[in-house]
């Protein structure tokens, strides 16, 4: 647990310390021992105001932000990057590919989940800027019911636009990809108004689908675990007091 907490910390310490450097570089006139120390001292602020309460909070955070993140961001990239450049239809057709392939794909994962990460992450934002400017310390969130209460609503926040996004990415994307897609294009006045489109890579869209599921599973289960967390350690103060 030691061992965790302490990878958590360093995360925390290494992000925050990136966006102090940034600042500072504004006031390279201070740059003294004693700034030095005070800059490491806010730094300490900052890691017991935006580190989660809970010990499932802190994995999560790892969790979302770390491997979801990077499994978007460079995989994601691999297996869609050039998906539109080789969709192709019959007739192979610039104004044919690009209509069938805007019909195939009305918002195209990535985007997706790149909002859908956005999104997930406003009610955490939420609290954590309520924390900084109430200068709520991580303790205190268990120690008010007010503050617990307020963690409590944006994990359930966070639990319900992951459903939410879960459910539009049924309708959007289904669970599997089909190696070919039958395209209407009545609308563009051709001779005929079903046409054959090959998908690539349809197998490895597949499995990624499939594996953008799992995350969003394992994270609902995440926050739901995190309520009972923090449920049962508020009840263990209550009954202390």
């Amino acid at each position: 647990m030691n061992q965790y907490n302490s990878k958590t910390n360093s995360l925390w310490v290494e992000a925050l310390s990136s966006i102090w450097r940034l600042l500072q570089q504004r006031n390279t006139d201070k740059g003294s021992e004693t700034n030095e120390l005070a800059s490491a001292r806010q730094i300490n602020v900052y890691i017991k105001l935006l580190r989660p309460p809970t010990v499932i909070g802190q994995f999560h955070t790892l969790f979302f932000g770390s491997i979801r993140m990077f499994f978007l961001g460079v995989l994601g990239f691999a297996v869609y990057g050039n998906e539109a450049l080789h969709f192709s239809c019959d007739p192979d057709k610039r104004e044919v590919n690009l209509f069938c392939y805007n019909q195939f794909r009305p918002i195209t994962p990535q985007v997706f989940w790149a909002l859908q990460l956005v999104i997930v992450l406003v009610p955490g934002a939420f609290f954590h800027l309520y924390a900084a400017c109430k200068s709520i310390k991580q303790e205190d969130i268990l120690q008010k019911s007010s503050y617990t209460g307020f963690y409590i609503f944006s994990v359930f926040l966070r639990i319900v636009l992951e459903v939410v996004a879960f459910w539009l990415q049924i309708q959007l994307f289904g669970f599997k990809v089909n190696a070919v897609y039958m395209c209407d294009v009545g609308a563009l006045d051709k001779k005929f108004n079903i046409t054959r489109c090959m998908v690539p890579e349809h197998f490895e869209k597949t499995i990624f689908l499939i594996a953008m599921y799992t995350f969003t599973v394992i994270t609902v289960i995440l926050c739901v675990a995190e309520i009972f967390e923090i449920s049962c350690r508020r009840l263990g103060i209550l009954k202390t007091q």
